[in-house]
């Protein structure tokens, strides 16, 4: 028999299956001839098909004995490499499971860092914005998470200077700023002037808890 998977094919729980089904019915044939022997005097494999002069036994019919005796050799010896098979199917079986797990948990990996690449994460959050400043004029609002700063992002930020050194650098020019708020990106043009509060820009960040 062609052992399933041969030629390139992978092994599929069908193949198994039909294996178990072959050695089912090879197991079924020999017990249908041992049925044969212990119908003929219960001579089995290794009794002497002569009597004590050395003349063929006249009590039992040597023809189907012979051919019993012959077809279980065969259906044992056929039984033995089927078993090999089924063996051999079920180790290709089990390793290609395993190796579809392995490859499902890589790509949900992958994609759960998918997600995270798509989703910055936030390094600061904005808790007060005084109304009428160049923030509260820019869009941005009380616990908007930022993400994006200008040049500052999550990698790069330390502590609350590195955002005041890109605010002094850039008055009067836009800035670039990037929120999450309600789950999803806000971008936002924010411009560091001077106004009739305090600062250049009347809103208070604090970093977030790491």
């Amino acid at each position: 028999m062609a052992q399933p998977g041969s030629g390139g094919r992978a092994v599929t729980v069908s193949d198994v299956q039909q294996l178990v089904r072959r050695k089912d019915e090879i197991e079924a044939q020999i017990k249908a001839y041992y049925e044969v022997l212990e119908d003929q005097k219960g001579v089995g494999m290794n009794e002497p098909l002569v009597d004590v002069e050395g003349f063929p036994r006249a009590d039992i019919d040597l023809y189907q004995v012979r051919t019993a005796r012959h077809n279980i050799i065969c259906l044992q010896n056929d039984h033995k490499a089927l078993m090999k098979e089924v063996e051999e199917a079920l180790h290709q079986l089990h390793a290609r499971e395993k190796e579809k797990q392995a490859k499902d948990e890589a790509e949900a990996l992958a994609e759960a860092r998918s997600q995270e690449q798509g989703q910055p994460r936030p390094f600061a959050r904005v808790n007060e914005v005084t109304p009428g400043s160049p923030a509260s004029l820019s869009g941005l609002q009380v616990d908007d998470e930022i993400v994006e700063f200008g040049s500052v992002n999550a990698h790069n930020f330390q502590n609350l200077q590195n955002i005041a050194t890109v605010v002094q650098h850039s008055e009067g020019r836009p800035l670039s700023v990037t929120v999450i708020r309600g789950g999803k990106k806000v971008h936002v043009g924010l411009t560091p002037k001077r106004w009739a509060g305090k600062g250049l820009l009347g809103c208070n960040i604090i970093p977030m808890q790491r």
